[in-house]
C-alpha cells in the first residue's frame, strides 16, 4: 500500500516529481447532478475536471496508453476520471481490463462519486485497480442538499436530503469496502464558500473513520449553479487544509486535472 502512495503522483507530492499519469476520457455519462459542474464546452487552455477534447473508445484508450508510455517511461499511473462518472459507464471498467492486460505494471486508478463503488469493486479489483478517489463534498443531508440537484440510482431519482443521505451512505459503504480490499483511497472535496466550507471538518472526520488515507480540498471553480460565487483564495484553501491536516493527511499539489490529462504534474 505504501508503494502505491509513494508512486502515485496524485496521492503524494514527492511522487509527482518522478512519476506521471494518463487519464482516459472514456466515461461521458454521470448518475448525479452536482450544482458546481458543467461539461458543455472545452478550451484547450482550460485545466479543470470534467473537460476533454475527445472521447475515446476502450480500444483507442489502450492505443493511447501505449503511445504515451513508449514516449515517456515516467508514466506509471493510468486512470479514469471522467468526463462523467466512470462507474456510470460500462466502457470504463472494460477499458481498465484491457489496459491491465497490456500494461500490468501500471498502477490503475479510478475517480468516482462513489454511488456505485461498493457494487463495482470486485470488477475493479479484477481489472487491476489499486487506488480509488471518491469525491465527498458533504456527509450530512442538510449540507448535501445544497450541492446536489439529484441522485440517479437504480432507475429512480432522489432529490434534496433524501438524495444526499443516499449518496453519503453509498460513498461510505464503498470506501469501507475498498479499504478492506487493500486499495488506497483518496478523498476529493470541493470547497464551496458559504455552502460546505464550515462542514468540511466533519467530512474529514467521517472519511478518516471510514479508512480513507488522504484528502484533497479542491477550491470551487465558479460555474453552473454556483457561477455567482467567488473562488476561494489560495490563502483560504491553505488555512482550511492546515486545519484538517491533524485529522487526515492533506494534498497540496493538486492541479485540478482534465479528464484527458497526460504527463507529469510538476
Amino acid at each position: 500500500m505504501n508503494n502505491i502512495i509513494n508512486q502515485h503522483p496524485c496521492f503524494h507530492k514527492a511522487a509527482a516529481r518522478w512519476f506521471g499519469r494518463i487519464h482516459l476520457p472514456v466515461a461521458p455519462d454521470c448518475n448525479i447532478r452536482c450544482r458546481y459542474c458543467t461539461r458543455i464546452y472545452d478550451c484547450a487552455n482550460e485545466n479543470r475536471p470534467g473537460v476533454t477534447s475527445k472521447l475515446l473508445t476502450p480500444g483507442e484508450a489502450v492505443r493511447w496508453v501505449k503511445q504515451v508510455v513508449e514516449k515517456d517511461r515516467r508514466i506509471l499511473v493510468t486512470g479514469i476520471a471522467g468526463p462523467g462518472d466512470p462507474l456510470a459507464n460500462r466502457a470504463a471498467v472494460k477499458t481498465l481490463e484491457l489496459v491491465h492486460r497490456s500494461f500490468p505494471h501500471l498502477i490503475k486508478c479510478i475517480s468516482t462519486n462513489g454511488l456505485l463503488l461498493a457494487e463495482e469493486l470486485p470488477r475493479l479489483q479484477a481489472a487491476g485497480v489499486r487506488a480509488v478517489t471518491v469525491t465527498v463534498n458533504a456527509v450530512s443531508p442538510h449540507a448535501g442538499k445544497e450541492i446536489y440537484k439529484f441522485i440517479s440510482y437504480r432507475d429512480r431519482i432522489y432529490r434534496g436530503e433524501e438524495g444526499a443521505e443516499l449518496l453519503w451512505r453509498k460513498q461510505k459503504e464503498g470506501i469501507l469496502a475498498a479499504v478492506r480490499m487493500g486499495m488506497v483511497v483518496k478523498i476529493n472535496s470541493v470547497l464551496i464558500p458559504g455552502v460546505n466550507d464550515s462542514h468540511l471538518y466533519n467530512v474529514a472526520l467521517a472519511v478518516k473513520e471510514a479508512g480513507a488515507h488522504v484528502m484533497n480540498v479542491i477550491p470551487l471553480i465558479p460555474q453552473g449553479d454556483f457561477a455567482g460565487l467567488q473562488e476561494p483564495s489560495p490563502e483560504a484553501v491553505h488555512l482550511l487544509r492546515r486545519g484538517l491536516a491533524p485529522v487526515i493527511r492533506q494534498i497540496e499539489h493538486c492541479r485540478r486535472c482534465r479528464a484527458d490529462a497526460a504527463g507529469m504534474l510538476v
